[in-house]
């Protein structure tokens, strides 16, 4: 407003107000001036026009400024007549004058309707002439006509289509919650520009191009975009529910509502799934179509309950009772009946479907009907209470009947948290207003969130208390209860995943409101009150005994409880929150329940199981209620036993249980205290827990859970170390026991750690031999190494894991196990029983003639480079086996070569040095080595030959060059390999490029 400057030429004529607006020059724009024309009626502005040509859907600055100028400087704006009084004054001459002028200044703009009204007034039959006088602007609308606030429709449009255009980005979510908020403002000023606008919103949203593609697509839309859509929904809801509107406007807008529900792409209630559920918002009698196949019943859309609200009424003389006087009781009235209309104090109470009778609350709050809202909330929360009171006395007359049978029941289909209509958020919130608006200020009130801030610096004053309260009580007491009432009912659980997101999105929201509440002890009361309620309810309770397998879980509720009571009463903390740790849809011997329902609720439950698509989220609230139960009970053995029984009886999840036991081995050693060492046992029994679920399925997280195990074992101490291997096989893979378990329970660090004394030492070691043992007779091939390794220091353990090395070795284990463990014999110092486990890894090899890069060469060479370094008696036993075992040329005259350059067993086994002469070709086992060697190379040659393409004819010269050296190793070398040579030019004379060069090459 410091920017507009109001200049004295404002005229007043009537109801139309004009004027300029000067805008001051800014550094970039100049000094602008806006002509503004205003129109109002009855205390409404019903049009505007600006000469600046801001397009947007409220009013731009400068009609803000005329308004203002107006309301702060009357008696600076001129008042004129209506123009026809005017008019009326003037004679004939003063008339002309006044047309002709008016005609000269706007000529471009009125001639051509100047000059057309005027052979209208002139022709005698002309419509104009038909009525008796002429319309003037600025003498106001007739007293039946229509007024409304200036909306500007076609912006409104405009605006709405940018933002779905934008797809939730730019901020365009937060652009039209802002515009529904604007429509629920327009509702409480009572201004008829709510529902133009919302039909406005509407129709824009469903012409959003993206719902036919969603729909044909079969993909869902996105959460914030979902939202908007309940939020239309539930604001239709609060229009027809307007309890002055009339008859015709109702009419009006269920016709409208129709038209919208009937199109394919309108959004169903639940998200992508249809609902199931037969019509319940106003529990109207469904007469023969009560029992029909729920296939066939039509999908509720977000418009649904809106349509189905305009059958209600406000007619009912009890309810205009409730909602118009603070005095309205029956002191006499008894209260025997299920649906009486006064409880035993003689109050009013209101019996209707609940989300319908919070909608009429929200109704009377969003048409500026606060205090009338607030009396029907209360008639509602004590109708609750009072429904609490005659539940619990009925459940406890029949316990031990149901509790013997197991027998279970879902008393509410339609949970009042996660509801599209919000009943107990509509309640609490309505409550809580009432704790921060005394009576004088109570004609309006403002958005419980926006004024978060504000509540919570008045901490939530228990003002004083409604008649209708019992002693000690207060709005917000009674806000509280209604919270607890509805978080703690039993539901159950939604099809869809929407439905399913919005019952734990709507319970966190509800319980975040709650956390901002400081509690006092008349707010611990309602706390141990209702935590006791829903332990003794019964099937009408989330936290009774015997729940449904189907019920929404009360987790992350509990949580909420138990830390609300635990510095108060922690016995009742603790029982809550070890009631709600149960999780009944993944128990396999859970009972199933009985569908139907007891005889004085309508049965109404179709035979399913949903798919819980929030399942993952409901796990991960039931570990942190575990999680906070066992920070809380930290120092307490008894506590901490129970919580233990709780987890491993209730949580499924390998992931979750080891996350239970991480936490609860960090809250036993935080570093500022000595280690809580019953936490610690808790958190090794969490962990083998961990281990046995996981030992028999893939989990990719395994290794590092059983390296967790070993840590948390040693610090327990040396007993639960040597207890896990003695339980290796209950708990490990034989891999795991050698290679992680008992590896690092041997280790220096460990032994350091734990301060053990040799004793202690050597019995934790003879523990680790024997599990070494009992792993490598289970698992040779994978165990067989860390085995030996940990039997070194104990010759009989050794001798034994040798032996069964041995025995596995003709079967069980492959030729690399067996030369890596070979290696590892000549490393320790034991080259003939490094020996004995090459020649038997040699059994199980085969090289073809073309493997000359397989991993396994070099094993080949080493084991025959340790033979040669035996002797002769063992290079003699290990070159039949070579001979069998490889086919490839170039590996066999490796071996050759190497053993033609060195005596065998130069270095004997003791460091005694040989002196004897090179072995002959001539004799075995040369001689067969030789032979072997020539007759690969004959064999490679014909089978490269078979394939060989041009360009690797120089290669194979190069591979022919070889040969002739080893066939040269022979006394008779020279003829065979001119045999040879002279063969293949016979054989192959049809590759006459190849042989060319074999004759440059060979002769």
């Amino acid at each position: 407003m410091n920017n507009q400057e109001e200049q004295g030429d404002q005229q007043k004529g009537g109801f139309h107000l004009s004027g300029t607006v000067t805008e001051p020059a800014m550094q970039s724009e100049p000094e602008t001036v806006c002509n503004v024309a205003i129109s109002f009626d009855r205390c409404k502005i019903t049009s505007v026009t600006c000469s600046c040509g801001n397009k947007d859907i409220f009013y731009c600055a400068h009609v803000v400024a005329l308004s203002l100028y107006r309301i702060r400087k009357p008696d600076q704006v001129k008042l004129h007549l209506p123009i026809s009084e005017t008019l009326f004054q003037m004679n004939r001459d003063q008339l002309q004058k006044f047309v002709q002028y008016l005609i000269t200044v706007h000529h471009t703009e009125v001639l051509p309707t100047a000059q057309k009204l005027a052979d209208e007034i002139l022709s005698q039959n002309s419509e104009i002439n038909q009525v008796h006088g002429a319309p003037d602007p600025t003498a106001g609308a007739s007293i039946d006509d229509e007024n409304c606030w200036h909306l500007d429709e076609e912006q409104v449009q405009e605006q709405v289509k940018i933002f779905l255009s934008q797809g939730g980005y730019h901020g365009s979510g937060k652009q039209l919650n802002l515009l529904f908020a604007k429509v629920r403002e327009m509702l409480k000023m009572r201004d008829s520009n709510g529902a133009r606008m919302l039909t406005l919103i509407t129709e824009q949203f469903m012409a959003d191009p993206r719902l036919a593609l969603w729909r044909q697509q079969g993909t869902a839309m996105t959460d914030k975009y979902r939202q908007l859509w309940d939020e239309l929904g539930a604001l239709w809801m609060c229009i027809v529910l307007n309890p002055h509107c009339k008859l015709e406007q109702k009419a009006s807008w269920l016709k409208q509502l129709k038209k919208w529900n009937s199109v394919d792409v309108c959004p169903w209630e639940d998200g992508n799934h249809g609902n199931e559920l037969p019509n319940l918002t106003n529990a109207l009698p469904q007469g023969a179509n009560a029992n029909q196949d729920s296939s066939n019943r039509p999908h509720r859309t977000v418009f649904t309950r809106a349509i189905e609200a305009c059958d209600l009424h406000w007619q009912d003389s009890h309810l205009q009772h409730i909602i118009s006087s603070d005095l309205y009781t029956n002191y006499c009235y008894h209260d025997d009946t299920e649906n009486s209309l006064f409880d035993s104090h003689g109050w009013p109470l209101w019996h209707e479907h609940v989300p319908t009778a919070c909608a009429r609350v929200d109704a009377l709050r969003s048409h500026g009907y606060p205090r009338e809202a607030l009396r029907l909330a209360i008639a509602i929360v004590n109708t609750l209470r009072r429904q609490q009171q005659k539940q619990l006395e009925m459940f406890r007359a029949q316990k031990k009947e149901l509790l013997h049978k197991g027998v279970t029941s879902i008393t509410n289909l339609e949970g009042w948290v996660g509801h599209p209509l919000d009943p107990i958020g509509t309640l609490f919130s309505s409550l809580m207003e009432a704790c921060r608006v005394d009576d004088e200020s109570f004609h309006g009130f403002s958005d419980f969130m926006e004024n978060m801030g504000q509540c919570k610096s008045l901490e939530y004053q228990h003002l004083p208390a409604h008649k209708f309260l019992e002693e000690g009580e207060s709005y917000l007491t009674l806000a509280v209860e209604v919270a607890l009432i509805g978080l703690g009912q039993q539901r159950i659980m939604p099809d869809g995943l929407y439905a399913q997101e919005k019952v734990c999105r709507n319970e966190e929201q509800l319980i975040s409101k709650l956390q901002e509440i400081e509690l006092d002890d008349t707010l611990v009361k309602i706390f141990r009150k209702q935590a006791v309620f829903l332990l003794e309810a019964g099937p009408y309770s989330g936290l009774g005994e015997v729940i449904h397998r189907e019920s929404v879980p009360m987790h992350t509720f509990a949580k909420y409880l138990f830390t609300s009571l635990l510095p108060h009463d922690a016995e009742l903390a603790y029982k809550t929150a070890l009631r709600a740790m149960r999780l009944l849809v993944l128990e396999s011997t859970a009972p199933s329940g009985d569908m139907s329902r007891p005889h004085h609720i309508a049965s109404v439950v179709p035979n399913r199981y949903p798919r819980w698509f929030t399942l993952s989220h409901i796990e991960s609230q039931q570990c942190e209620l575990a999680s906070t139960m066992l920070t809380a009970a930290k120092g307490d053995v008894r506590r901490l036993e129970t919580v233990l029984e709780s987890i491993q009886k209730n949580i499924h999840s390998s992931s979750h249980i080891f996350k239970l036991a991480q936490d609860a081995f960090k809250i036993a050693t935080l570093m500022d205290s000595l280690p809580d060492i019953t936490l610690l046992k808790v958190s090794l029994e969490l962990g083998l827990q961990v281990m046995r679920m996981t030992l028999s399925t893939l989990n990719w997280r395994r290794r590092e859970m059983v390296r967790w195990l070993v840590t948390c074992a040693t610090e327990v101490g040396v007993y639960a170390l040597d207890s896990i291997m003695q339980n290796w096989f209950t708990l490990f893979t034989p891999t795991e026991a050698t290679s992680i378990v008992a590896t690092t329970v041997m280790s220096n660090s460990t032994i350091v750690r734990l301060h053990l004394d040799c004793h202690q030492q050597e019995k934790l070691a003879g523990s680790a031999r024997t599990l070494a043992l009992q792993c490598a007779m289970k698992d040779p091939q994978n165990c067989a190494l860390s085995a030996l390794t940990l039997c070194e220091k104990d010759h009989i353990a050794f001798e034994t894991a040798y032996q069964i090395v041995l025995d596995a070795a003709t079967t069980g284990m492959s030729y690399s196990q067996l030369f890596t463990i070979a290696r590892y014999m000549e490393h320790r110092g034991y080259p003939m029983r490094a020996y004995k486990l090459a020649t038997l890894a040699m059994t199980h090899l085969n090289l073809s003639y073309n493997q000359d890069t397989h991993p396994a060469i070099n094993d080949v060479l080493w084991a025959c480079a340790l033979s040669h370094s035996l002797g002769k008696n063992e290079l003699a036993a290990i070159i039949p086996l070579v001979v069998k075992s490889v086919k490839c040329a170039t590996v066999l005259s490796d071996i050759l070569r190497r053993c033609t350059l060195t005596t065998p067993g130069m270095v004997g086994l003791h460091g005694r040095r040989n002196s004897g002469k090179l072995m002959s070709l001539d004799k075995a086992p040369l001689r067969q080595l030789l032979d072997a060697t020539i007759g690969a190379y004959i064999n490679t040659t014909h089978s490269r030959l078979t394939h060989i393409s041009p360009r690797h004819y120089s290669e194979f010269i190069e591979f022919l060059s070889k040969a002739r050296e080893t066939f040269l190793m022979a006394h008779d070398g020279h003829i065979q390999f001119t045999q040879f040579i002279d063969n293949l030019k016979q054989i192959y004379k049809g590759k006459k490029k190849l042989m060319m060069l074999v004759r440059e090459r060979f002769g």
